[in-house]
């Protein structure tokens, strides 16, 4: 059976190989065999029921208990759109990322920086019928990551972006404008093309700024198309 719904593959090179020589870790993950087509069950592509009711909204991730974490506050806001710029409504995001000296709230984490205790690192919300998100946190730091000789991550946040069921997600990373180690990122430039890693970098953007406040960034994501958002496979850090 043809698909009901085709749509409009990603432009070549605007996304992430999946085994990347300089990303040394996708050699040992990277699938040796082309991928077999298994069609999805119901309960796969419907469940669980993805809503606020059942996944609460957590929206700020500057304050634990009533505690301001550690570092500069920013808020972070855009649109989920499809390849046709239509809006995303009702999807899940799911955020995470580092403190502000680089390290994360997981046991698996041993850099060698402080943790913050007002600083656990993980958000969710939902987009709105106009495909908007929008929440604030702590602008994280650059950590060290052992690819290769004086390896660090540039400052970003991860996304995950959530369709009907759990088998329906995308996971992706927003950069920061003028970062110096975006060009000697292996992760960020897996993406061959250069327009497309350009997607990855969010937007100081005034009108997101709130005054006396925290600064604004703008970070639409496309799902999928010759404009998509480049995406990830597997887990990247």
């Amino acid at each position: 059976m043809s698909d009901p719904i085709p749509y409009a593959r990603p432009a070549p090179g605007s996304q992430p190989p999946l085994d990347s020589p300089a990303y040394r870790s996708t050699q040992s993950r990277a699938p040796l065999y082309p991928p077999i087509r298994a069609p999805h069950t119901l309960t796969e592509a419907s469940s669980p029921r993805l809503s606020p009711m059942h996944y609460p909204v957590h929206a700020d991730m500057s304050v634990v208990a009533g505690k301001a974490a550690m570092g500069e506050r920013i808020i972070v806001a855009g649109r989920v759109l499809d390849e046709a710029g239509r809006p995303v409504a009702n999807s899940m995001v799911e955020i995470w990322q580092a403190n502000a000296a680089g390290r994360y709230h997981h046991v698996r984490d041993d850099h060698d920086a402080p943790l913050d205790p007002n600083f656990e690192g993980h958000a969710r919300v939902f987009t709105d019928a106009g495909g908007n998100y929008r929440f604030t946190t702590i602008r994280p730091g650059a950590y060290p990551w052992r690819n290769h000789h004086n390896a660090w991550r540039p400052v970003h946040i991860h996304f995950g972006l959530f369709g009907a069921g759990y088998a329906q997600r995308m996971i992706t990373q927003m950069y920061f404008p003028g970062d110096p180690l975006l060009p000697h990122d292996p992760i960020f430039n897996t993406t061959a093309d250069k327009a497309a890693r350009q997607r990855l970098i969010a937007s100081f953007d005034l009108d997101v700024t709130q005054p006396e406040w925290a600064l604004g960034y703008r970070f639409d994501i496309t799902l999928r198309g010759p404009a998509a958002t480049p995406f990830e496979e597997g887990d990247h850090h």
